[in-house]
């Protein structure tokens, strides 16, 4: 689509759910609504209301709802480009699209983020990405262990419109938020996961801290999920409710503010795209012990700091942990800024708003120069 020179780039962004953790919301919309001209149109309606300089259609849970919500969107102003990140709001667009009559006019301008790999999917939602794989003008994976876990045939549906935009963080609103705190040191070795789910493995991490049985060490579980009455019982049983903290969903400014507070982050997650989490817990100058799986593997390519398990290595998580409870605060601190920098290097917000701007310009012509390499 043609791109004046003296106007923004206009960004529709389809979000099933506006809410403080919606990765969408916060490494897209947030650090270029001064930038762009950003809409959003959500199923759901939100849980948060955005910035002002951020135009919101809200949904109301219903199909129906949404579907008002997104003919209001798109008649209310033309799109250079119209983004999703989920196989839901994929499928949602498409239909949308032709029910209004728009496929031919804006079809062209759509981009669809894979936001994790194939096999951590589940069965209806990997039926649901093949409209996206066949209809929209550019897919965009994650990171590369994304990429390398969809079939063949998907990557014939989508043949050279694909291309690898890896994850990343927001260093600025970390740093704005972190540097504000005074300095705090635990009285307790602290350590800090996320997730209550399955694939993230929580109990793994419960076990390999306390394998030892030093109850002079703290875990805090971030976020909710299914496991949370499976992990309350098992906790009383050890008799940890001093030690063990599940904070459920945290506001993400307040997420920052725990992993500062961390000696260490531990992530046994069994699958991930590539995870935010595990990179912001870095960005806050945190060593990190990690599963050894693709998407992990990826992050930490040909650095020595970080070690890697096997997620169902209770033994190995918890040898790594006591290794790090018994280091000095200056030596963890080291690995800490480490890890910061390592961010910095290689997955900072900019690098990857840069990497979009080259997709974005396959659509919107010329007018951005283009030296991403398209995947075939």
């Amino acid at each position: 689509m043609p791109q004046s020179l003296n106007r923004r780039l206009s960004v529709l962004h389809i979000i099933l759910v506006l809410k403080p953790t919606n990765g969408q919301h916060n490494e897209h919309c947030l650090p270029l609504m001064d930038k762009r001209d950003i809409t959003i149109c959500t199923f759901f309606k939100s849980d948060i209301t955005p910035p002002e300089a951020i135009t919101l259609f809200d949904g109301d849970n219903t199909i129906m709802g949404f579907f008002r919500a997104a003919r209001a969107a798109l008649t209310k102003r033309e799109y250079d480009i119209i983004h999703v990140h989920t196989p839901h709001a994929g499928v949602l667009l498409l239909v949308a699209l032709f029910m209004f009559g728009m496929y031919k006019k804006l079809i062209p301008t759509t981009v669809h983020t894979v936001q994790n790999s194939y096999e951590n999917f589940k069965f209806r939602n990997k039926l649901l990405f093949i409209p996206s794989f066949v209809f929209f003008r550019r897919l965009v994976f994650c990171s590369h262990a994304s990429y390398e876990s969809f079939p063949g045939f998907f990557k014939w549906l989508a043949g050279d419109r694909m291309h690898v935009v890896q994850n990343a963080v927001d260093l600025n609103r970390i740093d704005r938020i972190t540097k504000t705190k005074p300095a705090v040191r635990n009285d307790q070795f602290t350590i800090a996961t996320v997730g209550l789910i399955k694939i993230k493995n929580p109990i793994t991490v419960l076990d390999a801290s306390y394998q030892d049985n030093d109850r002079n060490t703290k875990l805090i579980f971030l976020g909710e999920g299914s496991l949370r009455p499976l992990l309350t019982e098992k906790i009383e049983r050890l008799g940890l409710q001093q030690q063990v903290q599940l904070m459920g969903m945290v506001a993400r400014d307040k997420v920052f503010e725990y992993f500062v507070l961390a000696d260490l982050f531990v992530s046994a997650s069994w699958g991930e795209g590539l995870p935010v989490a595990v990179m912001e817990a870095m960005a806050c100058g945190r060593p990190v012990v990690l599963s050894d799986i693709p998407p992990h593997r990826e992050i930490v390519q040909g650095i020595d700091f970080i070690p890697l398990i096997k997620p169902d290595d209770v033994a190995g998580f918890a040898q790594e942990i006591k290794k790090f409870r018994e280091m000095s605060v200056s030596e963890r601190t080291v690995i800490g800024q480490k890890c910061r920098k390592l961010i910095e290097e290689r997955f900072s917000l900019p690098i990857m708003h840069a990497a979009y701007k080259e997709v974005y310009a396959k659509i919107t012509g010329p007018q951005f120069p283009s030296v991403l390499e398209t995947i075939g």
